[in-house]
């Protein structure tokens, strides 16, 4: 079936630091991971924060690089604890039922991360019985690495629902919307005894559907209506695109060959210069400084196409002059564009358009 694809789509902090805190546990330097895809340290340090997709693939990428393990999604149910994901986890543990638990997983998924779509439905089988399968979609072209997004999702699902019942559930079948790896062991590991099968239409997991009706342990009908409201909240926002955010796509939009002014953009969002200027600052930030984050991270995704010169770049972000940009780049990230384009993790990696 074809779909829009979006772009620009975040992943939760939270799911950010179960990803840094699995490389840890295999060595790796959590810090240097987060700051070699531009994450910062006071980033992490928001729970409720949210960190691009095209961040999270590139990061993605430096953690089974650095482990040298690229099955390391597949061991994150493994190694975190549940709870840690964030608010969802809170709405799950307090549903009555791990039914339940699934409709406010459907419900919230955008708060872990935007793009994914998880849905579940029941299901007659001639051969099983009444099953229940639940189907991940990916909907954002940020995803380049289906794999590592899919596998994570799927093992930590899977400890969610041990967690939350208290007993060693087990998938009949699931099927994975990506090439069979070469090596399949860590999968039939993580997912045994389920059958795995390979380059499916769809990511799904299919369970048995009398799994619904187990109560989950210790959920709280109180507690529920208390973090489901914060949920709620949280997905109101994500829902309703920010001022930052609706400035930072006029600012791409208009960013072909010259600096986009800010009277053009206040202009396209209806509003004088002075009032986007203060409801910027209310929101903690400015013209000059959304133009610099647009401008960074387009030139870091630029970077990493092998066919745009570094002068080709300055061209397109706006710069009057290459050298207007190689110093803004240096300041943004400590190397010069040749520099970063050399690094062997970058020189490979490519990201999904910006301009899609």
């Amino acid at each position: 079936m074809n779909r829009q694809l979006t772009t620009n789509d975040t992943l939760s902090v939270a799911s950010i630091n179960l990803i840094l805190f699995a490389a840890q546990q295999r060595g790796a330097d959590a810090d240097a991971l987060a700051q070699a895809v531009g994450i910062q340290a006071e980033q992490l340090r928001d729970p409720d924060g949210r960190v691009l997709i095209r961040q999270v693939q590139a990061l993605w990428r430096e953690v089974t690089e650095a482990t040298d393990d690229p099955n390391i999604a597949l061991q994150l149910g493994d190694m975190i604890n549940p709870v840690a994901i964030g608010v969802l986890a809170y709405v799950m543990m307090h549903s009555p039922t791990l039914g339940q638990a699934f409709d406010k997983l459907c419900r919230y998924q955008d708060i872990v991360c935007e793009g994914i779509r998880t849905t579940g439905k029941e299901v007659q089988s001639a051969m099983s019985g009444k099953q229940f399968m639940l189907s991940l979609q990916i909907t954002s072209a940020d995803i380049i690495y289906p794999e590592h997004t899919l596998n994570s999702e799927l093992s930590i699902y899977l400890s969610v629902m041990r967690a939350l019942t208290g007993q060693r559930i087990e998938a009949h079948e699931i099927r994975f919307a990506y090439p069979e790896p070469l090596d399949t062991k860590e999968h039939e590991r993580v997912f045994a005894p389920a059958r795995l099968l390979f380059d499916a239409p769809e990511t799904v997991m299919i369970l048995d559907a009398a799994l619904l009706h187990l109560p989950v342990l210790n959920a709280s009908s109180t507690l529920l209506s208390l973090v489901e409201k914060h949920a709620q909240g949280i997905l109101s926002k994500l829902q309703t695109p920010s001022l930052s955010s609706r400035v930072k796509s006029e600012i791409i939009t208009l960013m072909k060959g010259e600096e986009p002014a800010l009277a053009t953009v206040a202009d396209r969002l209806a509003m004088g210069i002075r009032t986007l200027q203060l409801h910027l600052k209310e929101a903690g930030t400015s013209y000059q400084q959304l133009l610099d984050e647009t401008r960074k991270e387009l030139a870091v995704s630029h970077l990493r196409e092998s066919a745009l010169s570094t002068t080709d770049i300055a061209y397109l972000l706006g710069f009057a002059e290459p050298s207007v940009f190689f110093r803004s780049f240096k300041k943004w990230t400590g190397q010069t564009p040749g520099a970063y384009r050399l690094k062997p993790s970058n020189a490979d990696f490519q990201y999904a358009s910006l301009g899609n």
